[in-house]
């Protein structure tokens, strides 16, 4: 059965917002594909809160939003209406120049794909975000999040050159370089075997626990999920639950009922 919060809640109602502490907070934020008949709700009037420092979750059957979720909450995607403030900036007020800006400075993304430029080697691919902004990386700084992450020695070499997870570590260390508000994760274990993704887990885990980052992970995998501080359930396009301290049961079991109700 699902928690007594997801009963009787109304679709804007929120759950789990910390508002004091909230690095992420969406208000009654709806995201529409499309328009008339055939308009698609991607996202209906949901409001939640991600508590800085934390490691988030966000999980839901297929179609439930997730994806929408994470790119209206990084400033990827514009929600048709409500609200969306990250590290107290409401992101609808700012143009798009601004924008760009604020994602390459204040939030960090980690994709399945990796996304790196083959061209570059692995410190320039670490240091393009400050590149962008017209800044330098202290060397220092530089050598302790490559050190963090597992590339000491690596720095010359490019992507071609690396594993999968060593690829994926790249990425992680690109997204920590700015000291970002939040770090946002797609499926960011979804290409690697077992025994990689538990290593990239365990370092958005440091992330969080040593560095005092926020990070917010969509995944479908019960056990990366495990992970976190608090998985977030979505379901058509609502928030349907919220759990703390998640275990691979307790996960499964809100999926199970998610996947018989919607």
């Amino acid at each position: 059965m699902l928690g007594a919060r997801s009963r009787g809640t109304s679709p804007g109602a929120p759950i789990g917002i910390d508002s004091t502490r909230s690095a992420v907070r969406l208000t009654q934020v709806t995201r529409t594909y499309g328009r008339g008949p055939s308009a698609v709700v991607a996202l209906d009037q949901v409001s939640t809160g991600i508590t800085a420092g934390t490691f988030t979750a966000v999980m839901g059957p297929s179609g439930s939003g997730k994806s929408t979720f994470l790119h209206c909450a990084a400033g990827l995607d514009q929600p048709t209406s409500g609200v969306v403030q990250l590290g107290g900036q409401n992101l609808g007020d700012l143009g798009e120049r601004q924008l760009t800006e604020f994602r390459r400075t204040r939030i960090g993304f980690v994709f399945q794909a990796f996304n790196l430029l083959p061209s570059l080697t692995v410190e320039q691919n670490i240091t393009l975000p400050l590149r962008l902004a017209g800044t330098r990386a202290e060397k220092g700084a530089l050598q302790g999040i490559a050190t963090s992450v597992g590339l000491a020695g690596l720095l010359d070499r490019r992507p071609a050159e690396l594993s999968g997870g060593q690829q994926q570590r790249v990425a992680i260390a690109r997204a920590l370089i700015t000291r970002p508000e939040v770090i946002f994760a797609d499926e960011p274990t979804g290409a690697l075997d077992p025994d990689t993704a538990e290593e990239i887990l365990a370092l958005l885990r440091q992330a969080v626990t040593d560095l005092h980052q926020t990070v917010v992970m969509v995944t479908h995998d019960p056990a990366a999920a495990q992970r976190t501080d608090r998985v977030l359930f979505l379901a058509a396009g609502r928030v349907a639950d919220s759990v703390d301290a998640p275990s691979v049961a307790r996960i499964k079991s809100v999926m199970s009922e998610l996947r018989r109700r919607y």
